[in-house]
């Protein structure tokens, strides 16, 4: 961007050593490295992750866990991303233009890395096969919009579509990276990214992809609670289907953040330098933080009160109704959390909700004037997708707790692992109230084995 420290026109100081190609392959093995510390974890405190997305199970003992398989395939990834990214330094040595004219190489990387994910070669056949099959799978359905029934994975269907909108400005940076390269100006990879490549649409139609693909989903949903309820088909959730429409809401939501913040930049770009900003752009710029704060506050609400079942928000209006001390008297959980937590003790679930919310508004750098220029630089941005990478990695824990929750609760509609097996509805279940230990064996108990373990003979 304009801010950034640059070695020459085509040039900027982090492109100079750590090309967009190789910032934006590093987000992506982060996370299968990321998803495989998920899946360990979650193991650890008794939580089936496999179960609740319906991946098979393995056949024997002597087979590798699912989380060793990924960190099988993370290591391959991770060697040859090394491998590629010495050789670039090797042939480069800090030198623009071989910098620019060794862009080949990157790129090389970056598109061989969908191929190694998802084609599975026979060099990396015994990397995770089956996962990268059922993951290529899923993204086929789900490119579209699809979303599985319940006894098929649809929670997997939801959760990896809810991934992508973390990875939205990501797979921006992927689509520029290559339309640098292949642009008939010939014009290198490895130069300063140029994010209106493509026309002033492309990159906003890149983004605006997943939160898209993530909208029609919840429609999807809503259509097959009312059909449930007419007769039409098993219902599988409770109530007329308003959540799932207020879920498509909070995803049509960051649509206006999307062309508030395009028609900005198409303003910016054909405007004269000599005048002082015109009244339109401001106008774009009002709308855009607003747009920025409706959805900030509408994701954050839904990731604490209904993605996670915490309590926060009705603990806190009872306290201002009530006064604290009364709207405590007797809790038999700690304040704004639930009964049952797995992931670890109370304190974590606080910081983890004070961070998701700080995360959710690193867009506000920009209100600023010293740091809304920081924030466009590349180095800048790089920082902010990777903190995204990781919210949603946190995020991830906390969704999957809760889905095991929901579906093994007894009495819920879960009726334990066994009902995960049989393809029951427990995950489209909200359960008003959580029938589990006391608070005061939470601190201590915490880590406790989740509900599906438990011995109920």
């Amino acid at each position: 961007m304009d801010g950034d420290p640059a070695v020459e026109p085509e040039l900027d100081s982090l492109s100079l050593a750590f090309p967009l190609p190789y910032r934006v392959a590093l987000i992506v093995v982060l996370a299968v490295w990321a998803w495989g510390v998920n899946l360990h974890y979650l193991d650890f405190i008794g939580i089936d992750v496999p179960a609740l997305i319906r991946y098979p199970g393995r056949p024997s003992a002597h087979h590798p866990s699912h989380h060793l398989s990924t960190y099988r395939l993370a290591t391959a990834l991770s060697a040859l991303f090394a491998f590629s990214l010495l050789v670039f330094w090797a042939f480069t040595h800090g030198d623009s233009g071989r910098v620019l004219a060794w862009g080949w190489l990157p790129i090389a990387y970056l598109l061989a890395l969908p191929v190694l994910l998802f084609l599975a070669p026979f060099f990396l056949r015994r990397f995770s096969h089956s996962g990268r099959s059922r993951l290529r799978s899923m993204l086929r359905r789900i490119a579209v919009g699809g979303l599985a029934e319940t006894k098929d994975g649809k929670f997997g269907d939801i959760l990896l579509a809810d991934v992508l909108t973390s990875y939205a400005k990501v797979l921006a940076d992927f689509f520029v990276a290559l339309c640098m390269f292949f642009r008939p100006d010939g014009r290198s990879a490895s130069a300063r990214p140029d994010r209106a490549c493509g026309g002033s649409l492309a990159v906003p139609c890149v983004l605006a992809l997943p939160y898209l693909i993530r909208f029609r989903q919840c429609l999807i949903e809503y259509v097959r609670v009312r059909r449930g309820r007419s007769g039409d088909a098993s219902p599988s959730s409770s109530g007329w289907g308003g959540q799932h429409l207020a879920n498509a809401l909070k995803y049509a939501t960051a649509f206006p953040v999307v062309i508030f913040s395009a028609l900005q930049q198409r303003s910016a770009a054909t405007a004269d330098p000599s005048l002082s900003p015109p009244v339109v752009a401001s106008g774009y710029y009002r709308a855009w933080v607003v747009a920025c704060l409706v959805n900030s506050l509408y994701s954050f609400y839904w990731d604490v009160a209904k993605d996670w079942d915490l309590m926060l928000f009705e603990d806190v209006a009872a306290a201002a109704r009530e006064g604290p001390a009364r709207a405590m008297a007797g809790a038999e959980k700690p304040f704004g959390l639930r009964r049952r937590l797995h992931v670890g003790p109370a304190g974590l679930y606080y910081v983890v909700i004070a961070m998701d919310l700080a995360l959710r508004c690193t867009w506000s750098l920009k209100l600023s004037p010293h740091l809304g220029r920081l924030a466009d630089w590349e180095g800048s941005i790089f920082v902010i997708q990777v903190l995204e990478v990781f919210r949603r990695w946190v995020w991830i824990f906390f969704r999957v707790e809760t889905e095991w929750i929901r579906s093994t609760s007894p009495g819920a509609g879960g009726g334990g692992t066994g009902a995960l097996e049989a393809g029951g509805a427990g995950g489209d279940i909200m359960l008003p109230d959580f029938q589990y230990d006391n608070y005061s064996n939470h601190n201590s108990n915490y880590n406790a084995p989740a509900p599906g373990y438990h011995d109920d003979a």
